[in-house]
């Protein structure tokens, strides 16, 4: 909705501005008045319409659409979005790429955010993932040092090869997802060219208390589309916002974005004998073993009306389940669940939620919460504490979803390993799944990057690495590296 163009300017206070061209002066040629309040308000809002940006995925771009239910889910969760085909939910999602700050390209070697809102009859939904369905650690602890390490040198003031490599030789890991990154499909052509992931696992739980495992993926009916490191080099010089210009201008023709939405589902009781840690962020469940089950269609059909407003303003958490959703033991994930929210409260402020793109649009927030910035008075006179006997909303008596059964004594536990877990083994499988010229584009990518570090241990240390993914991947790695340093 557009503000209508009628009346005179006003002030923020809603006074009538007279001059909106010349600032108050003491006398032709004179010094500029202080009192000259409109000149004072525009600089004072000027000075302070910038927010904090994104630690992460601050360059980003969004849309509102619809997810439409194509299949009967209702045995596996008792999530009412889900809970009949054909059902529609308003949807709004943000993309974004991950290291880059606000003003950076979009067209970059680097992972891509993937967050969707559902704005559900029973509150929002926030499922907050990736163009991968995998990440580089699986500790949240790891999370400040692994972007710090792809983010500025404090002494230099740029992304540094040697901090990027000497982490992830140091944190083996990583080999999975960096064989994603530095592959084909590390550089998408477009958003709309993308899949998505929810990458976490999380637990659906249905009416009669049975709790199962899923994991998200949003196939992308455009057709995979990607850039090679050239081609996305020459198009961040020549136009940084394509990513974004592209999804919107895609939207204002009527060519309406669209995924295909299934789930891997898992038996609760299965994950603690599979064969992969199934928590584990850094490796996938193969197909074979849990085949997808298509669920639903996700369209993009309107685009933000301000930017700022809705996009960058927009907050996502992993923590906003609905009855039937809920969280799962992945590290990462527990550590998300907390400080998503934290960086919105800081970030945006407060009563973010309150803003129309983060508040529920299909139901009513009903809590005690008050007072803060920009708190906008909507609770009235209503009580402020619960319980109370005042009318006020109390509590359900049911959770969200199933409790975990947990044994054994605190501490700072490793991951637990199942019995085909380690680091290498799902790279090595994916980097076999590529034809001979996905491989050699692969090397090169890596190899050029490598390159860049100065000591030859980090590089070292890197290439053993994909060597026990694959003895061939390291050793045309290696190769690679090395004539490129000569």
């Amino acid at each position: 909705m557009t503000v209508a163009e009628t009346g005179p300017l006003t002030t923020e206070a809603g006074a009538p501005v007279a001059d909106n061209q010349n600032s108050e002066q003491a006398g032709i040629g004179g010094p500029v008045l202080i009192q000259d309040q409109s000149l004072i308000e525009k600089l004072a809002h000027f000075n302070r319409e910038r927010i904090p940006e994104r630690i992460v995925h601050a360059r980003g771009a969004g849309a509102y659409g619809t997810f439409t239910v194509t299949a009967d889910v209702t045995r596996y969760t008792r999530a009412k979005f889900l809970s009949e085909v054909g059902k529609e939910t308003e949807v709004f999602l943000r993309f974004s790429t991950v290291a880059g700050n606000l003003g950076a390209a979009d067209a970059v070697r680097d992972p891509r955010g993937f967050a969707l809102k559902f704005y559900t009859e029973e509150g929002n939904y926030d499922l907050v993932g990736n163009n991968t369905p995998v990440f580089f650690i699986r500790d949240a602890i790891k999370f400040p040092d692994f972007i710090h390490t792809q983010k500025r040198d404090p002494y230099t003031g740029s992304q540094e090869a040697d901090n990027v490599w000497d982490f992830w030789s140091l944190s083996p890991e990583v080999t999975h997802q960096v064989t994603w990154l530095f592959g084909d499909r590390g550089i998408p052509a477009s958003y709309r060219h993308m899949d998505g992931f929810g990458s976490h696992t999380f637990q659906w739980n249905n009416e009669a208390g049975e709790a199962f495992w899923v994991k998200y993926h949003f196939k992308t009916d455009q057709g995979i589309k990607n850039l090679t490191q050239a081609e996305a080099d020459k198009l961040a010089g020549e136009d940084p916002d394509s990513h974004q210009r592209d999804l919107r201008e895609a939207i204002e023709r009527g060519e309406y974005p669209s995924w295909t939405v299934s789930v891997q589902i898992m038996p609760a009781a299965d994950a603690a004998t599979y064969r992969f840690n199934p928590f584990d962020l850094t490796k996938v469940w193969p197909h074979a073993d849990h085949p997808l089950i298509e669920i639903g269609k996700l369209e993009l059909n309107r685009n933000p009306e301000n930017i700022f407003a809705e996009v960058e303003q927009s907050i996502f958490s992993p923590a906003h389940f609905v009855p039937g959703i809920g969280p799962s033991p992945d590290k990462m994930l527990q550590g998300r669940l907390f400080a998503y929210g934290d960086a919105h409260r800081y970030r945006v402020g407060i009563n973010a939620d309150h803003l129309p793109v983060n508040r529920p649009h299909a139901a009513e927030a009903r809590t005690y919460s008050r007072d803060g910035l920009l708190y906008d008075g909507r609770h009235g006179r209503a009580k402020n504490y619960e319980p109370n006997s005042f009318g006020g909303p109390s509590q359900t008596g049911r959770p969200l979803w199933q409790p975990v059964a947990v044994t054994g004594v605190t501490g700072e536990h490793v991951s637990p390993v199942h019995a085909e877990d380690n680091d290498f083994v799902q790279a090595g499988n994916l980097y076999r799944l590529m034809t001979e010229a996905e491989k050699s584009r692969l090397i090169d990518n890596l190899a050029g990057s490598l390159a860049k570090v100065s000591r030859d241990d980090i590089v070292a240390r890197a290439i053993d690495n994909f060597r026990q993914a694959d003895p061939d991947y390291g050793k045309r790695l290696e190769a690679a590296v090395q004539a490129l340093r000569g």
